[in-house]
């Protein structure tokens, strides 16, 4: 039969039981919105988090980790060479932090073309001195533009201008809750005091939150030179290098090289992140469940009322078959109106879906551990919007297949001598 008329019959059908044909589009349009907005929120939330941790890790550090020596003094011996010897407490090896040839090393990264970006890096441990009380803190001496430039630093100097830090020398950005603690204002100068002890003042240029409490009470920033004039190091002095790639999945294979290549230990951003990675993809997963679990429930509407419009147009059936309609016309018919409902409800389901997410992108929030979030974060990847359109033509496809087998079985016959 032609296409155009099952498709002028399969209007006819829907549009006599016209409040059923609603209600299931209704089902259909809540299960997509609900989608949408879901994974739009959860999305959302998830960039903002990995915003967080992840854009302010490098995706492969290079460093030297604190830690014994493989071989002990004892092994060295000819004579407990073949022996299995256990020492105990054991101390880590007598050797500095300072990654040796970093000059070197950061000029090779700059040629190699996975490298998006490096930014060499200091950590110091001191002692913020406030009156009588010494408070632990660590200071990170960076590259001020190449800083922000991979890792948004300006993003998270809440007060202040972050490239001040360069031009101003001696100037340091505190953590928010290390400035509370100290009382220290944009302008005054405060006490800083090494593990070597020597005594440094720097005045403080800004503030920096991550959003994380307790890394905020420690953390703050001073410039390289800064920092190793603070140690008394040389202008060659670097402790990790920080180094961004193109493509952040190579970053376990290529810390394996870097760390063979310069002698170096490494690590990458997925394993320093594992556990922070495991909870996004679960958030993911639950709202992936959830939505399609919605349109799971929204086809077996469709099923049903496809079902009882069957059931009350038996007699229709009977006389299209009569007529000279196969039982795959009377399928396609059937599967037309299924398909007609989840395009229409998918549709709708779009558009609210899209507007509940913008309503739901301009509700304020405030909070003093987030500075940086002004309102609740949505993403609105496309790719969310094109699964829920095949979600709702595949779910309302099945949802009419099954009815529309049992329409195109039915025998005229039996239907007409019934009546």
């Amino acid at each position: 039969m032609k296409l155009k008329l099952l498709a002028s019959i399969s209007q006819s059908l829907l549009l006599a039981r016209w409040k059923q044909t609603l209600v299931a589009a209704i089902g259909v349009t809540f299960s997509i919105t609900m989608f949408i907005t879901l994974l739009s929120f959860m999305s959302g939330l998830n960039d903002m988090l990995d915003g967080l941790i992840v854009n302010r890790t490098p995706h492969v550090r290079l460093y030297n980790e604190i830690k014994p020596s493989p071989k002990q003094p004892v092994d060295l011996f000819d004579t407990y060479k073949n022996h299995y010897n256990f020492v105990s407490a054991v101390k880590p090896k007598n050797e500095l932090l300072q990654i040796q040839n970093s000059g070197a090393i950061m000029q090779m990264l700059k040629k190699d073309k996975r490298v998006l970006g490096i930014a060499p890096k200091i950590t110091a441990q001191v002692f913020y001195n406030v009156g009588a009380i010494d408070i632990t803190g660590v200071i990170n001496g960076v590259d001020v533009e190449e800083e922000n430039r991979l890792f948004f630093f300006k993003d998270y100097v809440t007060s202040g201008n972050f490239i001040d830090l360069k031009n101003t020398p001696n100037s340091i950005i505190l953590g928010k809750g290390a400035a509370e603690k100290m009382l220290a204002n944009i302008g005054d100068i405060i006490q800083v005091t090494t593990t070597k002890g020597e005594r440094v003042q720097l005045k403080v240029v800004g503030y920096f939150q991550s959003g994380i409490q307790d890394v905020d009470k420690v953390q703050s920033y001073a410039s390289i030179a800064t920092t190793q004039k603070l140690l008394g190091e040389s202008s060659a002095y670097v402790t990790d290098i920080q180094v961004k790639l193109k493509d952040i999945l190579q970053a376990p294979a290529i810390a394996k090289e870097f760390a063979k290549l310069f002698d170096v230990d490494a690590i990458d951003i997925q394993t320093a992140n594992s556990q922070f990675e495991t909870g996004s993809s679960i958030r993911s997963l639950i709202s992936y469940a959830v939505g399609i679990t919605l349109l799971i429930v929204a086809g077996f509407g469709i099923y049903n009322i496809l079902n009882m419009m069957i059931y009350e147009k038996m007699d229709s059936i009977a006389i299209l078959k009569a007529t000279g309609f196969s039982g795959k016309d009377v399928q396609k018919i059937f599967i037309g109106i299924a398909i007609t409902i989840g395009l229409f409800g998918g549709m709708l389901g779009l558009l609210f879906g899209f507007g509940l997410s913008s309503l739901i992108d301009n509700i304020p929030f405030n909070t003093a551990a987030l500075p940086t979030i002004k309102t609740f974060p949505i993403n609105y990847n496309p790719k969310f919007y094109l699964i829920g359109t095949l979600f709702s033509i595949i779910t309302t496809y099945f949802a009419g297949y099954f009815p529309s087998r049992k329409a195109s079985k039915i025998d005229p016959v039996i239907i007409i001598r019934g009546k």
